[in-house]
């Protein structure tokens, strides 16, 4: 109890801390609540997953099964969890927000809440469809709101399904892959040790993943937006979101 209250905000972003303390189990939590529990956006997911990269067989060695002492094969195994938990998490995000969605654009205008903004937000993914999927599971806290915006706007079940697992695979191959043999080139070819400045690696995968949507929201074009996916027809009946 002492060492949770010794837990500071600079442990908090430190993907070196959840590693260390955490290890296997507290890393997969950590990407699929990311999304599906909404409650990880201040988490270090990138660099997270980029110094996992780093400890791969560490990590894997702490199965129930052991390790199996050869780097890809530890590797390989920790991308695949990695995936599947990112997976289910964006999935159990957009379910939300189909749940959520009627409620929300049929409630009034306030200070806190505008209904314009659900309509901005379905304007961009039918303007981009998958694409905003795919590249939002590479963005800072935009990943963790993403699939819950895209079941709220009705996006495909399906189209979403495609792109969720093709952006969740991604993400975690050039994350987990990009940190493992980064980490190994730096070291033999420099003589630098990632894991001795993770302040620099955070800050600049940070500034990297954020910069497109930076671009996108001041220079992006716009348009009207459509109706609500949710509002009845002159027969009286709901329109059908699916």
């Amino acid at each position: 109890m002492t060492e949770l209250l010794t837990i500071s905000l600079k442990d908090l972003i430190n993907p070196d801390f959840y590693i260390n303390n955490g290890g296997l189990w507290v890393l997969l939590f950590i990407v699929f609540a990311e999304t599906g529990l909404m409650v990880g956006f201040f988490l270090p997911g990138d660099s997270l997953l980029f110094v996992a990269g780093i400890y791969s067989g560490k990590l894997v060695a702490s199965l129930p099964t052991g390790g199996t002492g050869n780097d890809i094969i530890d590797l390989l195994i920790l991308f695949v969890m990695v995936s599947v938990c990112g997976i289910i998490g964006n999935s159990l995000g957009y379910w939300f927000g189909r749940k959520s969605g009627p409620f929300l654009f049929h409630r009034k205008d306030n200070f806190f809440f505008k209904k314009k903004y659900l309509y901005q937000a379905r304007e961009f993914y039918d303007q981009h469809g998958g694409q905003a999927i795919v590249f939002a599971r590479f963005l800072p806290i935009i990943r963790t709101f993403a699939p819950i915006i895209a079941g709220i706007v009705v996006m495909d079940k399906k189209k979403f399904g495609y792109y969720n697992i093709i952006g969740c695979v991604a993400w975690a191959f050039l994350m987990l892959f990009a940190g493992h043999y980064l980490y190994r080139l730096l070291l033999i070819k420099f003589h630098f040790d990632l894991k001795q400045h993770l302040e620099v690696l955070v800050i600049g995968i940070v500034v990297i993943t954020t910069f497109p949507v930076i671009y996108k929201i001041f220079f992006g074009k716009k348009k009207q937006h459509r109706g609500d996916p949710y509002a009845k027809d002159q027969s009286g009946q709901g329109a059908d979101p699916s």
